[in-house]
């Protein structure tokens, strides 16, 4: 049976019928001679092949046609161009790079520059009314909700965790320790900092947060002391290396804890757990989630030494900005020398670049990139959105949203790779722009110079008090970022996070007008807006997403200012 042909229905005494097959006629052919002639197997075949055909009323003869449209199309998806040459038969295909594959940002600042120098001066700077008034539902912090306000009972024992990776991690492991120490009624040590081979920073736990504000403010809630009693310090012979190190699976569930660890803490008196980096699940019971709460947002506060420098340099941006009413940008720029070679994308510096990445890649990740069957496509990584932005991307982004050159930005990064080269035309589209480098003085920031995490305190805190802040590679500086600020701000984040895919695309097209790349933008830009206020799903984190676990419902209010300052 055959289905209905979209060129016509069954048969038609309208239309004139093809021939009848050969094989359905009646009698026989005679030759010459009077022989009937016998058809070879194939001569049939190749007859039943025409005679259906032609009883399909003529629709396979359009295959041929068919076939090379959709070989053309095929290619087209798959990048070549197809080149009809002179006095040549047939076409010559050639290879063609995707769309958002290859690094063209440059060409497109070339033609789209005169454009933003005629929206300069301060004329309709987007500053002033980035973030949308009309606020349905807004939050306050409210922490100790699920904290239970009961005496705790005497400790089970004594909680050592061993904190790993930059600032944030490290801030991460302490809350999830606190949450820890709670659910076991244990007693928490000051945690330990672990040397990270990436970072290189040496610096305690009393360095970079205020240890005497931390125990004090957990004492209802945590006990938290400074180093082992002597007593326990003996019992394992005065060596930390001693005390039993459980080896907890990371996003472990509270009965995890309770039926491996709590038997080992009531049995020895104190357990280590090293490393500690996410080793509590996102899940767990309010009262725990509240705790970590607590711990984050209100127990843990930066150093002094940090607190003094980083409100001067907040102080120093918002007089720098009086023009807008204090108002100013942060970036949470990535892109430095190890992050660019991490990602694996390729930019405009040619085998120079592409040798300084090897070495750069092979130095922090030994042999990493180089194992066998491991395959490189950076087209395909600037494709997906996986490529750090550049200062110039960042910069012609903000100008597409509407922020003029009278904007004050703060960049929050660490060395830029080649600065002197990429960071030139960030700064020519933004003139006030600030680093920690030119709002401190050297002999402001000579203390801290050396130690990673205490300058990226100072990031933090000036990024925190930002009207706007824009994150470009995602990492848990963005993510912790987001969430203080969702839960300083009214639950509202006033975070900008682009669209690296579809950025991809535009900055790749040296043809666009600066009409439709605004447009875009100011789209982009909006969807940040509308995402600002978001709640934590059941697999989400609190640090980033602070309500409702964090925070109650208030009134509805507008909040169009920045007029916090917690440090």
């Amino acid at each position: 049976m055959h289905g209905y042909s979209r060129l016509g229905t069954a048969r038609s005494n309208a239309t004139s019928s093809p021939p009848s097959s050969p094989r359905f006629r009646h009698g026989r052919s005679k030759t010459s001679g009077g022989r009937v002639s016998k058809q070879s197997l194939v001569e049939r075949m190749v007859v039943v092949l025409v005679s259906t055909v032609f009883r399909r009323r003529g629709v396979l003869l359009l295959a041929p046609f068919l076939y090379f449209s959709g070989m053309l199309l095929y290619m087209g998806s798959m990048g070549f161009d197809v080149v009809t040459l002179k006095n040549t038969v047939g076409v010559v295909v050639h290879k063609r790079a995707p769309t958002g594959s290859v690094y063209r940002s440059p060409q497109v600042f070339e033609k789209l520059w005169p454009f933003m120098e005629r929206e300069s001066n301060g004329s309709a700077n987007a500053l002033m009314t980035v973030w949308s008034s009309n606020v349905h539902q807004a939050w306050r912090p409210c922490v100790d909700k699920n904290i239970s306000k009961t005496e705790f009972p005497k400790s089970n024992g004594f909680l050592i965790i061993e904190a790993n990776g930059g600032l944030n991690q490290q801030r991460l492991s302490i809350c999830d320790a606190v949450a820890v120490a709670g659910l076991l009624n244990a007693s928490l040590v000051i945690p330990i900092f672990h040397l990270n081979s990436v970072w290189r920073d040496s610096s305690k736990f009393g360095n970079i947060f205020d240890e005497d504000f931390f125990i004090n403010a957990l004492k209802n809630h945590v006990n938290v002391v400074r180093e082992l009693p002597e007593d326990i310090r003996q019992r394992f012979d005065n060596n930390i290396s001693n005390i039993v190190n459980l080896r907890v699976k990371a996003w472990s569930s509270p009965t995890h804890y309770f039926q491996k660890v709590l038997p080992k803490l009531l049995e020895l008196g104190a357990v280590r757990i090293a490393p500690f980096s996410n080793r509590l699940a996102q899940a767990v019971p309010s009262n725990v989630q509240g705790l970590r709460c607590f711990a984050n947002y209100e127990a843990l506060r930066f150093s002094e030494p940090i607190r003094t420098l980083a409100e001067k340099m907040v102080d120093r941006m918002v007089k720098n900005s009086s023009h807008s009413a204090g108002k100013y940008v942060s970036v949470h720029l990535r892109f430095e020398e190890d992050m660019v070679a991490f990602s694996c994308c390729e930019y405009d510096g040619g085998e120079e670049e592409k040798h300084e990445m090897d070495i750069a890649r092979e130095r922090s990740w030994r042999g990493k990139f180089r194992r066998r069957g491991r395959v490189i496509r950076p087209g395909a990584n600037r494709v997906d959105g996986k490529c750090p932005l550049t200062p110039l991307e960042v910069g012609m982004m903000l100008r597409g949203m509407g922020f003029d050159n009278t904007t004050s930005v703060y960049v929050a990064a660490g060395k830029i790779y080649k600065a002197e080269k990429y960071m030139a035309p960030l700064k020519q589209m933004f003139p006030r722009l600030e680093t920690k480098n030119t709002l401190a003085t050297p002999e402001e920031l000579a203390p801290f110079q050396g130690h990673s995490s205490r300058l990226a305190a100072l990031d933090y805190t000036v990024c925190l008090h930002s009207e706007v802040f824009v994150t470009t590679q995602g990492g848990n500086f963005p993510h912790f970022l987001m969430g203080h600020r969702r839960y300083f701000y009214g639950g509202h984040a006033k975070t900008f996070k682009p669209d690296k895919r579809k950025l991809a695309i535009l900055f790749d097209s040296p043809d666009i007008r600066w009409e439709d790349f605004s447009r875009q933008m100011q789209d982009m830009l909006r969807h940040s807006d509308h995402k600002g206020i978001e709640l934590k799903k059941p697999s989400g984190s609190l640090y980033t997403f602070p309500a409702p676990d964090c925070m109650c419902i208030q009134a509805a209010r507008n909040e169009n200012s920045n007029t916090t300052r917690l440090v």
